[in-house]
């Protein structure tokens, strides 16, 4: 097969794995990251301290992170046909991609927000914060360089995913490498796409090594003075109801 022939392919499969990958990424972390912030504040010592929830929301993620993802695309099928018409393609693959990726990103949040430290929540609940504050100001601001972390081992697994789901029929540079690379003993365009999968793994942890570490020298520059400071802004006048009252 010529490089003309081969051109189009790629650029085929390059594309729907993007697709894949990027819109499996955004329902994993939007699903993700509530449930590892939930894992923590349900946990024993946790602001919303619920040992039922807690162990109940645990299983489904130690469920959900214990299969292996061939074996979560079979038994999805059936939901995956519901959700988009079909088990086959692109479209369909992102289906198991991010009900896999949402338990695999939650762990990672749950350990990246106990990271923070602890005598910044009790600074917050001393001035009146709630746990909503507490949330937004500390716990997702402080853990952001590890979120950054998580989300890029995150994209890095799900593009793993993506490969395996072209084992069948998930499009992408996996399918790609079956059709061609195994089935018609097509080598040079099976090294090719590894090539490829193996460049874009690597700017990808380049560029998320670079954001969290970026982040964290910001962090460590401005350090919790000001997130402290904003929130004793408004004590003033949490005092002066307190007075009136």
């Amino acid at each position: 097969m010529t490089w003309s022939e081969m051109q189009p392919l790629l650029e085929q499969a390059c594309t729907e794995t993007l697709v894949m990958v990027g819109w499996s990424t955004l329902i994993a972390v939007v699903g993700g990251l509530p449930l590892g912030i939930l894992l923590v504040l349900t946990d024993k010592g946790g602001l919303l301290q619920n040992t039922l929830v807690n162990k109940v929301i645990g299983q489904i993620v130690n469920v959900g992170r214990s299969l292996p993802f061939i074996i979560l695309m079979v038994a999805l099928m059936n939901f995956t046909r519901w959700v988009t018409g079909t088990t086959i393609g692109s479209e369909a693959a992102i289906v198991p991609l991010a009900i896999g990726g949402i338990p695999f990103f939650a762990r990672l949040v749950e350990t990246a927000v106990r990271e923070v430290d602890h005598g910044l929540v009790e600074a917050v609940q001393a001035m009146g914060g709630n746990t909503w504050t507490i949330v937004r100001k500390v716990l997702v601001p402080e853990a952001l360089p590890s979120l950054i972390a998580s989300t890029t081992t995150t994209v890095i697994a799900l593009i793993g995913y993506s490969a395996m789901a072209g084992t069948v029929g998930g499009g992408g540079l996996g399918d790609l490498a079956v059709r061609y690379g195994y089935q018609r003993f097509e080598t040079g365009l099976m090294w090719i796409t590894v090539a490829i999968l193996a460049v874009v793994i690597s700017l990808i942890q380049f560029a998320g090594d670079f954001a969290a570490r970026a982040l964290h020298r910001r962090g460590a520059r401005s350090g919790p003075g000001p997130k402290l400071r904003l929130l004793k802004g408004e004590e003033p006048a949490t005092a002066e109801v307190g007075k009136v009252a």
